[in-house]
C-alpha cells in the first residue's frame, strides 16, 4: 500500500487510485467485521449513543436548552417511572396520616372535651370537626379518583393550537403533556403524587377545593391544641426530670399523642397553606401553574418591544373565582363551596373565549 502510494506520488495513475482506494475499503470491511463480532447489547448501546450525539447538532434550531433536554431525560424518565410507581404510596400515605388524626380527636381529645368544655363549645367543636372532616374526605377522594380530562384522539372539527409530540394528536389551547400519565390534559395544573391524579379541567376545583379545607382542618387543630400541647409537653418534660414518673403509661400514650397530633397539623398547616395561597392567586389571575411560567416568559418577551402583555383566559378576578367554582346563581356559593358538591366545571376543556370580557360572564 505505502510502494502504490509513492508510484502515485511520482505519477498520476486511474489503476493506483483505484488500487489505493480499493485496499481503504477492504480495510475498513475488515474494522466493520471486528465490530461485528462485539455483543449485539454492546452494538445497539454504541449505535443508540451515535444517534442520541448527532442528535445535538442534527439541526441550526438546536440551542442550550434542546441539548440539556436531551443530556438530562434518562433523569427526567427517572423521576417519572419513580413518581408513576410511588403514587399509590403517597396516596396510604395521606390516608394513613389523616386517619391517625381522626383518630387522637375521637379517642384523646373529644373525652377531654366533653368534660371540661361548656356546652356552646362543644357544639361548636363537634359541628365545625365534622363538616371539616366531610368537606376533606369529600374533595380528596373526587380529586384522585376523577379523571383530569383529556382532548380526543379521533378526528373532529374542533379547534386546536399544535400537535403533541409524543401523543401525535392534536392539542387544543390550555392543554399539556404529561410525562407520568403519558397522556395529554385539558388544563394542566400540574400532576400531584399525592393523588396519584393529574389536576386539569375536571378535577382543579376539587383539588383547590381539599388544599383550602385541609389547611382550614390544620389550622383549627393546632390552634385549639395549643393548650394541650404545651399541658402534655411539660409533663413529659417533669417525668423525665423526676426519679418516679407519676404518670401511667395510659398517660404517656395520650401526652405523646397529643404532641404528635399538633406537631404533625402545624407543620401540614404551614406548608399546605403556603401552597393554598399559591393556587388561589393562580385562580384569581386566570392561570395554572404551566401557564404561570408561560405567561411570565411572553410579558418579559413583549416588554422588550414596548408592548404588554394580557393574560387570554382572564376575566377578572370575581368572574375567575366563579368561573371556577361553578357559580351560577347567590346559592352556590354555600351549595358549591362550602358544601359537598359534585356539578361539572364551567366549559368543556376544548375551546375557551380568548379575548378580554369586560362584563360579568356570570351575573351573580
Amino acid at each position: 500500500m505505502v510502494s502504490v502510494y509513492y508510484k502515485c506520488r511520482m505519477r498520476w495513475c486511474p489503476s493506483s487510485v483505484l488500487h489505493l482506494l480499493r485496499c481503504l475499503r477492504s480495510r475498513s470491511c475488515c474494522r466493520r467485521g471486528r465490530n461485528n463480532r462485539l455483543p449485539p447489547w454492546i452494538r445497539d448501546t454504541w449505535a443508540y449513543m451515535t444517534v442520541l450525539a448527532r442528535s445535538l447538532y442534527f439541526n441550526s434550531l438546536t440551542d442550550s436548552d434542546v441539548v440539556f433536554d436531551s443530556i438530562f431525560e434518562p433523569v427526567f424518565w427517572t423521576v417519572d417511572y419513580v413518581t408513576r410507581w410511588f403514587g399509590m404510596v403517597f396516596v396510604c400515605l395521606v390516608v394513613l396520616l389523616t386517619s391517625s388524626i381522626v383518630v387522637i380527636a375521637y379517642v384523646v381529645l373529644l373525652p377531654l372535651v366533653l368534660n371540661t368544655y361548656s356546652p356552646a363549645w362543644i357544639a361548636w367543636h363537634v359541628c365545625y370537626g365534622h363538616w371539616n372532616l366531610i368537606m376533606i374526605a369529600f374533595h380528596y377522594y373526587k380529586a384522585a379518583k376523577t379523571c383530569p380530562g383529556y382532548p380526543p384522539t379521533e378526528k373532529n372539527d374542533r379547534p386546536f393550537v399544535s400537535v403533541c409530540k409524543k401523543c401525535i394528536i392534536p392539542k387544543p389551547a390550555r392543554t399539556h403533556h404529561c410525562g407520568i400519565c403519558n397522556r395529554c390534559i385539558l388544563k394542566m395544573d400540574h400532576h400531584c403524587p399525592w393523588l396519584n391524579n393529574c389536576v386539569g379541567h375536571l378535577n382543579h376545583r376539587y383539588f383547590f377545593s381539599f388544599c383550602l379545607f385541609m389547611t382550614l382542618g390544620c389550622v383549627y387543630c393546632s390552634i385549639s391544641g395549643r393548650n394541650l400541647f404545651l399541658d402534655a409537653y411539660n409533663a413529659i418534660e417533669a417525668s423525665y426530670q423526676t426519679p418516679a414518673p407519676p404518670y401511667t403509661f395510659k398517660d404517656k400514650m395520650i401526652n405523646k399523642s397529643i404532641i404528635y397530633m399538633w406537631v404533625l397539623t402545624s407543620t401540614v398547616g404551614v406548608a399546605l397553606g403556603a401552597l393554598t395561597i399559591w393556587h388561589a392567586v393562580l385562580i384569581s389571575r386566570g392561570e395554572t401553574s404551566i401557564e404561570r411560567h408561560i405567561n411570565s416568559k411572553e410579558t418579559k418577551r413583549m416588554a422588550k418591544q414596548g408592548r404588554v402583555y394580557r393574560n387570554p383566559f382572564s376575566y377578572g378576578r370575581l368572574n375567575n373565582w366563579k368561573i371556577f367554582f361553578g357559580v351560577e346563581k347567590r346559592s352556590h356559593w354555600v351549595t358549591r363551596v362550602l358544601l359537598p358538591s359534585g356539578h361539572a366545571p364551567h366549559g368543556d376543556g376544548l375551546t375557551w373565549e380568548a379575548h378580554q370580557v369586560k362584563k360579568d360572564l356570570i351575573p351573580v
